[in-house]
């Protein structure tokens, strides 16, 4: 088989993207891929080091303000389009597959203009804009939530693939970690790009969390210089990055996140409790929705941005790791959004699509 995949922007992307990949690769070890990504975010270094072919584009994000930007954006875009049915019509694929960003869109575009079957892929619990504006060109929806309906769309409840991954990884120790064996761990990270808002508020914070847990804070790269020169206690470790956090997250009894699709699924897998602060600057808020459908279901806790400062923080990590109770409810009401087999459903629906 021969796969065109796009996504890109950041991690929650990017390895659900490269999950398909593995599955595909699991039943065909002759398959083919050419990776379309972006020439300025993570996927243009992570997807050339996995050893799969990477062809970047000069694309942008529209800015939701009017901006004499979007008019260089949707140039570069309409461009994109061009380029990317050249590249397309050489490589000759059985699929192109989207699995989220914005460069999926000349992708995905251009591929059904030239007639290539096309699967889509939404980690989110709302359909994001690029995935909105590619209906037209998309053959199936692929989607990680089961609310998503849409009229005239064959739309298919897959879970995200990232789910297996995030099972079959190996945990880490503490060991490995260098911290107290004796002690909880609680994790916070602010996905794969981190968060400046969120930092902020850590940066105050920082000698306030109690010494009977250990605290393993992942700032992201461009934050991390931020932190690294603050005087901190002995049960704080600070990192800039974690690559698979499934790992660490399989050791944890808190983690405190964005509420990202991918996240939520790698959560989900590991029956991992967490706090969540959505970001409020996503499209539709669709984060924030992300959340409630765990909340909702006793499944996660929720701390929006509006209400978040260092003592809000605290408390709240505080009374979460001494109730045991609601722990342990929340990490088994957690199964219900696990979807063991989310790879091997996606690859039975590319298989409609080529045979």
């Amino acid at each position: 088989m021969k796969v065109v995949i796009s996504a890109g922007g950041s991690g929650g992307h990017i390895y659900p993207a490269l999950a398909i990949i593995n599955k595909i690769k699991e039943h065909d070890k002759n398959s083919e891929f050419l990776y379309i990504g972006t020439k300025n975010r993570m996927e243009k270094d992570i997807v050339p080091s996995m050893n799969i072919p990477y062809y970047g584009i000069d694309v942008y994000g529209l800015k939701r303000k009017i901006s004499l930007d979007n008019f260089k954006s949707i140039y570069k875009y309409l461009y994109s389009i061009k380029l990317c049915k050249k590249k397309i019509k050489e490589f000759n694929p059985d699929i192109v597959i989207g699995a989220g960003g914005y460069v999926c869109a000349p992708v995905i575009t251009a591929a059904k203009k030239c007639g290539y079957k096309t699967l889509v892929h939404e980690q989110n619990s709302t359909l994001g804009l690029t995935n909105r504006l590619l209906l037209k060109y998309t053959d199936t929806l692929c989607t990680s939530f089961e609310n998503i309906k849409i009229n005239g769309v064959n739309v298919v409840y897959t879970g995200n693939p990232q789910s297996e991954n995030a099972k079959n990884i190996k945990p880490l120790t503490k060991k490995e970690l260098k911290i107290d064996d004796n002690k909880k761990i609680v994790v916070i990270v602010m996905g794969s790009l981190g968060s400046k808002t969120v930092n902020d508020v850590l940066i105050k914070s920082i000698n306030d969390f109690k010494e009977d847990y250990n605290v393993i804070l992942i700032t992201g790269k461009s934050h991390y210089e931020e932190f690294n020169n603050i005087k901190k206690n002995k049960n704080v470790i600070i990192k800039p990055y974690i690559e698979n956090l499934p790992a660490l997250f399989k050791i944890s009894d808190l983690v405190v996140t964005r509420a990202g699709a991918t996240t939520i699924c790698e959560l989900a897998s590991t029956r991992t409790p967490a706090l969540f602060i959505p970001s409020p600057y996503v499209t539709e808020n669709h984060q924030y929705k992300n959340a409630m459908s765990l909340v909702n279901e006793s499944a996660g806790f929720i701390l929006e941005e509006k209400d978040l400062n260092s003592k809000n923080l605290i408390n709240k990590i505080d009374s979460l790791l001494n109730d045991e109770k609601r722990l342990k409810e929340v990490k088994k009401n957690l199964e219900k959004f696990d979807i063991e087999d989310s790879s091997e459903r996606i690859f039975n629906e590319i298989k409609k699509l080529v045979d």
